[in-house]
């Protein structure tokens, strides 16, 4: 088995487990539907989002909010059914969990609002969706952990496939700054899986998925208040158009926002962090390259973007890479290649 995918080496057992027995097929199948719900919700809120923002409300404003009443939102929960998700975290962990709020949290949203000003939105994603890439070049080349050859393939396919939703050929004249945001963007993505990783399945005493999230996202919290701050909150007063072929309908800004908060945030990050316990960074990172497949699908059924036989062969390269990498893990543990 591929241990840097099934998570079955010494330094990642099963769950958090220090023992060389593979991965239950159950938890693989567990972790991958967890993957692919969170990359559902991110894709479908990339059309929620224009909501309140259309309505007026400023981009830093936005993210702002999205990241404070989430935060808020897991802290209910903590409350609610798990109260020693509240205790501090200490030594190695509460550094760990700093650097996921500040770089995986606050930083990967902000970096991200910005590429997608600047860039077409199909560059920001290809840009952004390096992230698979980063992770397996640290789990090979940093961590030293074999990764099976087929991984290569798949990310290529995969990337190729983003390539061609995003029709980047279309934005050859790019802003740099924004280029450099969207790099950013990859970087704090990458930094979010393998952050997570290493909090939720600890071999010494991992944390609890809403643990990770309850501390992370009121580090971010504490990041964009300071970067984002507050203004024009009152476009959230308004009511805003459903856009696209929704256009006829209205529903308050605030609403939209809720939404954004709920299901496009706290929903989809849970699931991310929990989905780390059952798989490895580096196939979770690659199956989240379906959130921009979404995203594009959803341009098409709601806003009436169009989606022209290239884009439709990338969606179709892009899931093929994907199926590619998750077959890594059937592969016998001889035919890797030895550990750095």
């Amino acid at each position: 088995m591929d241990r840097a995918y099934d998570r079955t080496s010494p330094r990642h057992g099963a769950g958090g487990r220090c023992d060389n027995r593979p991965v239950p097929q159950t938890h693989v199948r567990r972790g991958l539907a967890l993957v692919v719900t969170a990359a559902v919700l991110f894709g479908i809120n990339a059309g929620v989002t224009r909501i309140p923002i259309e309505a007026g409300l400023p981009v830093s404003t936005y993210t702002t909010i999205r990241v404070t009443f989430a935060w808020l939102v897991f802290v209910a929960i903590a409350l609610a059914f798990d109260r020693a998700a509240l205790r501090r975290p200490r030594g190695r962990d509460l550094l760990l969990v700093l650097a996921l709020g500040i770089v995986g949290v606050a930083f990967v949203q902000w970096t991200y609002n910005v590429a997608i000003v600047r860039l077409p939105i199909g560059v920001a994603l290809l840009l952004e969706y390096l992230a698979p890439v980063l992770v397996v070049l640290w789990v090979r080349f940093v961590r030293r952990e074999p990764v099976h050859p087929r991984v290569w393939p798949a990310i290529a396919l995969a990337l190729a496939g983003l390539a061609l939703v995003g029709r980047v050929w279309d934005g050859l004249q790019l802003d740099g700054f924004g280029v450099l945001m969207a790099l950013g963007a990859a970087v704090c993505f990458a930094a979010y899986f393998l952050l997570g990783e290493e909090l939720t399945s600890s071999p010494v005493e991992p944390l609890t998925a809403l643990r990770t999230v309850v501390w992370s996202f009121g580090v971010g919290a504490i990041a964009m208040n300071v970067l984002g701050g507050w203004s024009e909150t009152d476009a959230l007063a308004s009511s805003a158009s459903m856009l696209g072929r929704l256009s006829d309908l209205t529903v308050p800004a605030w609403a939209a926002m809720v939404s954004v908060v709920v299901f496009g945030t706290v929903t989809p990050f849970f699931l991310y962090l929990a989905s780390l316990r059952h798989l490895s960074s580096a196939k979770a990172s690659v199956t989240a390259m379906l959130e921009p497949v979404v995203a594009v699908v959803v341009g098409w059924l709601w806003f009436s973007e169009t989606l022209d036989p290239v884009q439709v062969a990338g969606v179709v390269a892009v899931v093929a890479g994907i199926i590619l990498a998750q077959t890594a893990r059937h592969v016998p543990a001889d035919e890797l290649p030895p550990p750095l």
